[in-house]
């Protein structure tokens, strides 16, 4: 033992002394909450979030005031314009159409003779300006329990899909996807036409284009579909007990249709925001970061109380937080590669901005060695550990954990947070190759993420009158700051990362 340690050995000895000293040493190994932080993000979404931007709907007075305020904020930061496109600087225009519901038409055959069923046992509809099939004949696919039918099966055909109460379109887009004219739909369980109307019949919305047709689906009552199979020897209930074989495989039936569905649309003109900190090595590559800053506007009626879906936390939290992480990137050491941060539009209408973004980007696409959302941040209380939203479906998770381990943050183990990786900006970066996650302390605690998404989301009680918190999210937006620095740096992460 050295001299000085002798004499820290004697000091140590005073149990009081002693006591102070490892409570002291342990307070300043604890991480600290940056309540400095916490209240320039509060600033942001307090403004985000009044009734003065109207709940920040695309194309209307409230976008406008959303993007001036966001992007008077970034210049003041330090960032320029990530565009790349000298005639819009900052804002990147994205057209989108409202598609209401239009004309449903349908026309039924058996063995090719027309058949009267009710006009109110069907109902067509379409994702595009207008779609036709003509006598197109039946395919029957059960619930489509098992493996999707050849293409070569379903090419030309209506296939027809028992509903069995399963109220997702994932089998409907598979059935299309393989090469289905149409898909038509028997409601066989609780659902009812009804139902099926009032969810349906609200207006849609998609990027401009000028495709004239679209995905077609129609909806038939199970009556319906009894009266049309009359002199066929079968029924709905025989058509079930068929599908219910275990050898079950699709069955043509002797009947065809013609439907027909159109909509009418309104264009919206809305934009994304793009911002970017250059790198110190141009032609580097790229790190991205994603928050939307849309919500849904007035969303209510009175004589409610409030009529606005402010969206306080889903999502002005993210976008003050993206806010913020840029403020602290220009702040410190420049990176090698060019930072993006980009603030989607229409995010809530389908992740349209995202797409967007991805069809007409600023950079290719393959340069961008990363992509990290931020969206719904301001749950998770100070000390949460963190999920991965993506994890296993990028390279990035390896990189991810190792920035973990340095900044002392812990990640909840498996993929339970991929249940949402479909309801975020990130998907749809991931459906155009670019490898995105969302690392977020508001996911890493399942239940309370469910409270929140069965309480105030979505709903005018996403305001500022609830206690908004912001312990998770300050320490979210300094492990985005150390993302951004380790995948900034070339000599850390190469290209091949992707």
């Amino acid at each position: 033992m050295t001299r000085g340690a002798q004499g820290y050995g004697k000091w140590l000895a005073w149990p009081g002394l002693a006591a102070a000293f490892l409570l002291a040493a342990a307070a300043d190994a604890a991480p600290r909450r940056d309540t400095q932080l916490e209240a320039q993000m509060m600033a942001h979404i307090s403004v985000l979030a009044s009734d003065e931007y109207q709940g920040r709907e695309p194309g209307t007075d409230g976008e406008a005031k959303t993007l001036a305020y966001l992007g008077k904020k970034w210049f003041e930061i330090g960032l320029t314009s990530g565009t790349n496109d000298p005639g819009n600087e900052w804002f990147a225009p994205v057209n989108l159409i409202e598609r209401r519901p239009a004309l449903s038409s349908a026309r039924f055959f058996r063995r090719g003779i027309p058949q009267a069923i009710a006009p109110d046992a069907v109902q067509v509809l379409t994702s595009g300006q207008r779609s036709l099939v003509r006598n197109a004949p039946l395919l029957f696919v059960g619930k489509l329990n098992s493996m999707l039918p050849p293409r070569s099966d379903l090419a030309g055909k209506v296939a027809l899909l028992l509903d069995g109460g399963i109220e997702n379109s994932e089998r409907q887009n598979a059935l299309l996807a393989a090469g289905a004219a149409g898909v038509m739909t028997v409601l066989d369980g609780e659902r009812t036409l009804a139902s099926i109307q009032s969810r349906r019949l609200r207006p849609g919305y998609a990027l401009a284009s000028d495709t004239l047709g679209g995905d077609l689906e129609a909806f038939i009552t199970r009556a319906g579909l009894d009266q049309w199979l009359q002199g066929t020897g079968q029924s709905v209930a025989s058509l079930e007990l068929l599908s219910a074989k275990p050898d079950f495989s699709t069955r043509p039936l002797e009947l065809s249709a013609t439907l027909e569905a159109t909509t009418s649309g309104t264009a919206i003109k809305t934009f994304n925001l793009i911002g970017k900190l250059p790198g110190r090595r141009p032609g580097s590559g790229a790190v991205l970061f994603v928050a939307h800053w849309d919500h849904f506007g007035v969303c209510g009626e009175p004589p409610a109380e409030d009529v606005i879906c402010h969206g306080a936390v889903d999502n002005a939290s993210g976008v003050a937080a993206l806010t913020e992480l840029a403020r602290r990137l220009v702040r410190g050491p420049r990176p090698d590669r060019d930072i993006y941060f980009l603030a989607t539009t229409a995010e809530e209408l389908g992740l349209l901005g995202a797409h967007a973004f991805a069809d007409n980007p600023p950079l290719p696409l393959g340069q961008i060695v990363a992509a990290f959302n931020i969206d719904t941040t301001a749950l998770a209380p100070f000390g949460s550990p963190m999920a991965i939203v993506g994890a296993g479906m990028t390279r990035l998770d390896a990189q991810i954990a190792e920035v973990a381990r340095r900044e002392k943050r812990r990640l909840v183990p498996g993929d339970a947070a991929n249940a949402y990786v479909r309801r975020q900006d990130g998907w749809a970066l991931l459906q155009h190759d670019v490898p995105t996650v969302m690392v977020s302390s508001a996911y890493s605690d399942l239940p309370r993420l469910e409270a929140f998404f069965e309480g105030p989301y979505h709903r005018p009680a996403d305001n500022l009158k609830r206690p908004i918190e912001l312990g998770g999210a300050a320490e979210d937006v300094a492990f985005h700051l150390a993302l951004a620095r380790w995948f900034g740096d070339v000599r850390k992460v190469s290209m091949a990362v992707r």
